[in-house]
């Protein structure tokens, strides 16, 4: 069997590597593979943050498997195909308490985009480019595009990408707040790692806390999102966590945090 996923720790931080020669795209065994380790890493409590990049220099994710396709439209693609495996890893990442950075070089398209758009952070080179070209093959993204990119970047630049299939830069993700980060390309790992490091120090309750606020609080009113938050609030200054950090700070010295 096929092996896609690889992994390598340094300190708390889980690099993942996704290695499908030549551009890293994403079969369904893939996705399934990255899917169960996430769901391992998320479980372990000596990780507290991951890196998602692609093997090689050419592409982080250069999109589906389009491979893949006819057997999809043979079979009716009654299970949504690649797009339902997106769906499954998407939900399963946001709904881990490990935060997320995706380390992007080269190309990142389709499938790719919407893998790095699961991410809470996104770093990438000064040669990454990026796109949904879906349309191009008479196809729609549907892994995510038509929902988490303007959410990022507004609907009327979604559109530009989703409309016209359309390729846009690094510098042009940056402006538009597709990504967080542009680096040389020699400096991406460590950069991408040097930010999960930074989110892995901090206390994994609070960074936990923070990720379901996030992801739960976009589309409610100010007022509720508000309430949620000083709930929150609440919950982290009664943990474990929330002791030691303000005891530490009294105290003048480093917390260490456990996660509860």
């Amino acid at each position: 069997m096929a092996t896609f996923i690889s992994t390598e720790h340094e300190g708390a931080v889980a690099l993942v590597t996704i290695d499908n020669p030549p551009l890293n795209a994403l079969s369904a065994a893939l996705m399934q593979e990255l899917e169960a380790e996430v769901d391992r890493l998320d479980g372990d409590d000596a990780t507290r943050a991951i890196v998602l990049r692609g093997a090689g220099e050419r592409a982080f994710v250069a999109g589906a498997d389009i491979k893949e396709f006819p057997a999809l439209r043979e079979g009716g693609a009654g299970d949504g195909g690649s797009a339902r495996g997106l769906h499954s890893l998407g939900h399963r990442m946001d709904a881990a308490d490990t935060p997320f950075v995706a380390a992007i070089q080269g190309y990142c398209l389709g499938g790719g985009l919407e893998l790095a758009m699961c991410c809470d952070v996104r770093v990438c080179a000064e040669n990454a480019t990026f796109g949904q070209p879906e349309v191009k093959l008479g196809l729609i993204p549907g892994g995510g595009g038509t929902q988490r990119l303007p959410r990022l970047v507004g609907v009327g630049r979604a559109n530009l990408l989703n409309l016209g299939g359309e390729f846009i830069d690094a510098a042009t993700a940056s402006a538009w707040g597709l990504v967080e980060k542009v680096v040389p390309a020699e400096e991406l790992i460590a950069a991408a790692t040097a930010v999960a490091a930074s989110f892995a120090a901090r206390s994994p309750h609070a960074v936990a806390v923070l990720r379901e606020l996030a992801r739960t609080t976009r589309d409610l009113s100010l007022e509720e999102g508000l309430r949620r938050e000083a709930d929150a609030f609440r919950r982290c200054i009664v943990s474990e966590d929330g002791k030691e950090g303000v005891a530490a700070f009294i105290e003048k010295r480093e917390p260490t945090f456990t996660g509860r």
